[in-house]
């Protein structure tokens, strides 16, 4: 765990040359191979500053590596959100979240590779190539933080950043047998995050472990001033002594639309939890054949709005100038932008249209609201929401590339959570023929402590934890 590798740091059982080198031999071993980052820092960078930090003897990550996905703002660090046109920029402040990571010990030890602007379920649409599952390199890593959990599979670090806005960090735990958490909505500042969909979208912790997990969330979670959707909770987190008489709802209907293999493994882990005194009764979630839907059309609505400030004038990729604007924004955006990200920017566009807006987006925002509405009813019968992190196993690099619909339908159990607002947590459930299949919880507005508890209780169980790809 990380606060054994902090003391160890502290009292000098490991120094910081050790801890540094060890990680670039494993970077200089695997990452050719998975590609889970696009920027790494260079070694003697890395290792000057994690000395620093080990001899100030500050903070609860004092020296420890973390990596960042590539649409969080990093002072002096290229952050490209995987994007021709963010190629090179290099943002000049830090999000809320990295500075709080620095103020800990933190050290950031480089970017990683994403569905560019976090628009897609594989880490395939990412301009810098495709991320690959360690665990099967011919698969994918899920996305679009999948650079991230790439990078926790396969022990180059304990510790990463991610952003989910329908799935984006729980897909890659599930596919990679990681961690996950995407937060109660406002409880994680998004200043410094580049915009995808205000309204569905956090920055969350991933670690190898729910302790761990919990560790980065205390770190980074917490009101901001420069994020006005911020909220004050009491940060505490909860320790459960055993997981009998806890109440758990298994989301029937949403199981239903899971791979025979996925079934097959989530239900034996639920026999284990029902050996172990948990309740388990299914439900059926009202609406739920109208949540995907409703998410796309919200999100790829507030994606085109959001990325109309990348016009090759005032931001971004910049390679023409024709002396018209219109040419001049056609052509930038043209080509800074991939054929995934066009599509959702033009359907957001198309959404938000006159004689489109009520039809679609408005009627979309309601749906929204009744999803919300019949999870919070279902939260009052049961302690926890369960089902499988996503319904299918990691699919082949290529697979659903070219078919969006069918790469869409992949976050079916996953954005129900966005559209609530509440959090979620994927944790490992267990191996199909050695492919990750992952295990999600939800939970009640700001019971995000509680998952993370119940969490630490489930990997005691299923011992599915600290896990490391054997990358050939």
């Amino acid at each position: 765990m990380i606060a054994s590798l902090v003391e160890d740091l502290k009292k000098g059982s490991i120094s910081p040359e050790e801890y540094v080198e060890k990680t670039y031999e494993i970077i200089e071993k695997v990452e050719k191979k998975i590609h889970a980052f696009i920027t790494i820092r260079p070694k003697e960078e890395v290792l000057k500053e994690v000395k620093e930090k080990v001899k100030q003897r500050e903070g609860k990550l004092a020296g420890v590596l973390i990596a960042v996905k590539d649409n969080i703002s990093t002072k002096g660090i290229r952050t490209t959100c995987a994007s021709k046109m963010l190629e090179e920029y290099i943002p000049p402040y830090d999000a809320t979240v990295i500075e709080k990571l620095k103020q800990e010990g933190a050290v950031i030890l480089g970017k990683t590779n994403m569905d560019e602007f976090a628009m897609g379920s594989t880490t395939e649409t990412s301009y810098f190539g495709p991320t690959r599952n360690p665990w099967d390199l011919e698969r994918t890593p899920g996305g679009s933080s999948g650079g991230s959990g790439a990078a926790l599979a396969s022990n180059i670090v304990q510790l990463a950043l991610g952003s989910d806005t329908g799935g984006s960090i729980r897909a890659p735990a599930a596919f990679n047998a990681v961690f996950g958490l995407k937060p109660s909505y406002g409880t994680v500042s998004r200043y410094g995050l580049v915009a995808y969909a205000n309204s569905l979208e956090q920055i969350g912790p991933m670690a190898r472990n729910a302790y761990d997990l919990e560790l980065l969330y205390t770190i980074i979670s917490g009101d901001d001033w420069r994020d006005a959707t911020t909220i004050n909770f009491e940060k505490k987190p909860i320790e459960l002594s055993e997981l009998k008489g806890i109440k758990i709802g298994l989301l029937k209907n949403i199981l239903d639309y899971s791979q025979k293999e996925v079934q097959s493994i989530f239900n034996s882990l639920l026999n284990k939890l029902t050996s172990e005194g948990v309740e388990i009764n299914e439900v059926e979630l009202k609406y739920a054949e109208y949540a995907l839907p409703a998410y796309y059309i919200i999100a790829m609505s507030e994606a085109s709005s959001n990325l109309a400030r990348f016009d090759g004038v005032r931001y971004g990729y910049s390679k023409y100038y024709d002396g018209v604007w219109k040419e001049t924004f056609a052509k930038n955006r043209g080509e800074g932008f991939g054929i995934e990200v066009k599509r959702r920017i033009l359907l957001g566009s198309f959404i938000l249209s006159a004689g489109y807006y009520e039809q679609y987006y408005v009627k979309a925002l309601k749906v929204r609201r009744l999803i919300k509405d019949e999870l919070d009813s279902l939260l009052k019968k049961f302690d926890l929401i369960v089902s499988p992190t996503m319904p299918v196993l990691p699919p082949k690099i290529g697979e659903v590339i070219d078919d969006p619909l069918r790469m869409y339908a992949m976050d079916l159990n996953t954005v129900l959570a966005n559209l609530a607002g509440i959090p979620a947590l994927s944790q490992p459930a267990g191996f199909y023929n050695n492919l990750p299949i992952g295990l999600q919880l939800m939970g009640k507005y700001l019971s995000d402590y509680y998952l993370m508890a119940v969490s630490k209780l489930i990997q005691k169980i299923t011992k599915l934890y600290d896990l490391t790809a054997p990358i050939s």
